[in-house]
């Protein structure tokens, strides 16, 4: 996908808008939304600070499990970037585990201005069961998705192409075709022009105004 470097999206604006514990307390559903998920400590929060060039935007943690809320922020007053919680928390209760999973499938499920949802996904592992088994639930479910693949700069550039290869390869055993995918550093800002051309190029294709 190319685009006009003078037309390239950029983040000139990123408000927090709101928290949510469920779906009804969102904001209004008027503008389109792109949501952020993955296993907790993927590097969520600082992939989305990367992305609104606010390093204080999104809380990050070294303790897994921080987002524990659906939280809106307002992009350029024009759509929303949606920090949802992460799955798969090791140091949780079941209760809580249950609870987030509920917030995560309502949100994911009923959400109609929901235009794309980045799964994220630790480019340094294998395919982890738990990625896999939430993607399989996306397609299932008809939930439009892409892959987001985190910390591209812990890895060599041989083993990050091999392990991509190995995820797209089992990917590839469970469906007839793979997602977008994007590869990203939040240190380095890798992915960065390519995740927003490819939000901009959603919006522009929903037609929204």
């Amino acid at each position: 996908m190319t685009t006009d470097i003078k037309n390239k999206m950029q983040i000139r604006k990123a408000i927090f808008k709101q928290s949510a514990s469920n779906i009804k307390e969102c904001p209004k559903p008027t503008l389109p939304e792109f949501a952020f998920i993955g296993r907790s400590n993927v590097g969520k929060s600082s992939l989305i600070n990367m992305l609104c060039n606010n390093n204080k935007l999104a809380k990050t943690s070294a303790t897994p499990g921080k987002t524990q809320l659906i939280n809106h922020f307002l992009i350029n007053e024009h759509w929303y970037l949606v920090d949802l919680p992460g799955y798969g928390f090791a140091k949780t209760s079941k209760t809580s585990r249950t609870k987030f999973e509920t917030i995560i499938y309502d949100y994911c499920k009923k959400r109609d201005t929901l235009v794309c949802l980045f799964v994220l996904i630790d480019s340094r592992l294998p395919l982890q069961k738990i990625d896999l088994e939430f993607m399989q639930w996306c397609g299932e479910t008809d939930i439009p998705f892409s892959i987001i693949y985190t910390k591209a700069d812990k890895n060599s550039k041989s083993h990050l192409a091999q392990n991509v290869k190995n995820i797209e390869k089992e990917l590839l055993s469970h469906w007839e075709e793979l997602p977008n995918s994007f590869i990203s550093s939040a240190e380095t800002k890798t992915g960065k022009d390519d995740i927003l051309e490819f939000i901009d190029y959603l919006i522009k294709e929903n037609n929204v105004n």
